[in-house]
């Protein structure tokens, strides 16, 4: 998912240099909403390892 955020950013960035601002708007959100679902599943899986590490001991 990381992934599809930097490519929707590339995509917003090379969009924006030629002058599609609509197409850059819509890019940078989607790359947005990406990056914050990544994070989120990112910090679920941490605090998930981290109480599995933690019942081990």
């Amino acid at each position: 998912m990381l992934k599809w955020a930097l490519i929707f950013l590339v995509i917003s960035l090379i969009a924006g240099f030629l002058g599609f601002s609509g197409v850059s708007a819509a890019t940078a959100t989607i790359a947005k909403v990406l990056f914050a679902i990544a994070l989120v599943i990112f910090l679920i899986f941490l605090v998930l390892a981290l109480m599995a590490g933690s019942l081990a001991f």
